[in-house]
Order: structure tokens, then C-alpha cells, then sequence
């Protein structure tokens, strides 16, 4: 019995490398990552959604919506959230 990879599977449900609909599945899993690792940083500090929204000027329901699914976010709140809110640094890198 053969298994495909993650990356075949990812090939051939949504296209290779550089096609629209496979950079838009990219994407979209990068900002999901985003919004885990502010929540695994938020458990980290121990605070509440609640609680780090108050630190933040955000609702509380705005942080799990980040938290949940990081798209929308943007640069000024992810840096006030982490470096605000968390204590920490934003480490930000492109590839071209």
C-alpha cells in the first residue's frame, strides 16, 4: 500500500508551488500559525484572552478570532499584542 506525503496530497488537491489556489492554502496555514503561537504564548503568561485583550485595547472576542485563524491581523496590533500584551519580540522573515 503506497502513502502519499502532505506535500503530494497538498499537490494534487490544490495545485503546485505558485499556482493561486495553492499560495492562497499557504497563506491561509501561515496565519493559522500565527494564531497558535500567540495562544501558545498567551497560556505561556497565563493570562486570559480577557485579560490580554485588556492589556491591548482589544475585546476579548477579537483575541480568539486571532487566535483562531491569524488573517486580518495586522502588523501595528500583532506587535502590540506580543510585545505589549506578552512581554516579547516579533521576529518577522521574507523569502524571496
Amino acid at each position: 500500500m503506497r502513502t502519499n506525503s502532505w506535500k503530494d496530497i497538498k499537490d494534487n488537491v490544490y495545485g503546485k508551488q505558485g499556482t493561486d489556489r495553492r499560495d492562497e492554502l499557504d497563506r491561509d496555514f501561515e496565519s493559522f500559525k500565527i494564531g497558535l503561537l500567540l495562544r501558545k504564548a498567551r497560556e505561556q503568561k497565563e493570562l486570559t484572552q480577557e485579560q490580554l485583550g485588556d492589556l491591548v485595547d482589544k475585546k476579548r472576542t477579537y483575541i480568539s478570532r486571532i487566535e483562531n485563524n491569524g488573517s486580518n491581523l495586522t502588523l501595528k496590533t500583532l506587535f502590540d499584542i506580543v510585545e505589549k500584551g506578552l512581554g516579547g519580540k516579533v521576529k518577522i522573515s521574507i523569502e524571496v
